[in-house]
């Protein structure tokens, strides 16, 4: 029996960690900041060594892209320094690091999916904090996994499908950005992924990044009229260019990842992005139905 610590349980990933591994043999510690502070290098390795961790699946991260210009400090303590601070302990404990990273760390400026080996060129604070977590667990020599993914979903906490899901319904039209390309990601995919990937040891057999979203390619608008259709909500959604929309950040018009490597690797196949969508609006309705 394997003992697995999960960072960041409280946030959407976290969450479907926890119901993917309900029936699991090996033995799961769920941690969010009140229980266990990763930005802290003494805690992360008092905790690690008395529970006798491992595998480490890091799903703590700063994600407020806006936010993160203005308060890089905090952006670089979650997403590089505590990253940092995981990798020294598992490769000290000869445990298995598993990390999620992010479509952010492109400039996303081609035309085309991109590959694992292809370079990186973030755009803003929060792409380059994440891209330093990266390079500190490649540095620290630590047997690891890294899942760069993108435009992640669930039925927990704030997300895109939950938004636009209640703004449709309570709006009679909405604009919202055509021009930038990526695939929505289904959290409760990648979990099981993970799941699979710790239970096969991938990270001793096959470690390095990996590439992970659903499979399909659309743009926000596209993503915002489906989420309400299946949500049965009728409001006149109109394209529009992100200029009409001010940030503190460009972010990638094109960051569409090529999972090829992944598929191939672990033997997975990938579900398309509408049909994932399905479930997450299912679910939701379900839960909601259930209240």
């Amino acid at each position: 029996m394997q003992t697995i610590l999960v960072t960041g349980a409280d946030g959407q990933l976290g969450n479907e960690m926890r119901r993917v591994s309900v029936n699991s043999l090996n033995h799961y510690i769920f941690t969010d900041v009140s229980d266990l502070d990763i930005t802290d290098r003494e805690a992360v390795d008092f905790f690690m060594k008395s529970e006798g961790v491992n595998v480490v699946v890091n799903c703590a991260a700063y994600t407020n892209v806006d936010k993160a210009e203005d308060d890089f400090a905090a952006a670089a303590l979650i997403n590089d320094k505590a990253v940092e601070n995981l990798a020294i302990v598992c490769r000290e404990m000869n445990a298995g690091l598993i990390h999620v990273s992010t479509d952010y760390v492109f400039q996303g400026d081609k035309n085309k999916a991109y590959t694992e080996d292809e370079p990186t060129n973030p755009l803003g604070a929060y792409g380059r904090t994440k891209l330093a977590g990266e390079l500190r667990i490649l540095e620290s020599g630590c047997q690891y996994l890294i899942f760069r993914t993108s435009w992640l979903y669930s039925m927990f906490g704030v997300n895109f499908v939950k938004t636009m899901q209640r703004i449709t319904r309570e709006k009679h039209s909405l604009k919202v950005v055509s021009d930038q390309v990526g695939t929505p990601t289904y959290a409760a995919d990648l979990a099981v992924v993970i799941y699979d990937a710790i239970g096969e040891k991938h990270y001793l057999k096959h470690p390095g990044i990996y590439h992970f979203s659903n499979e399909g390619v659309c743009s926000w608008y596209d993503f915002a009229r489906e989420i309400a259709t299946l949500s049965g909500n009728v409001c006149n959604i109109q394209p529009c260019h992100s200029d009409e929309f001010p940030s503190k950040v460009k972010r990638p018009d094109f960051s569409v990842l090529d999972k090829t490597k992944v598929k191939e690797t672990f033997g997975i196949t990938v579900p398309y992005w509408r049909d994932s969508l399905v479930k997450c609006i299912n679910e939701l309705r379900a839960k909601s139905n259930a209240r």
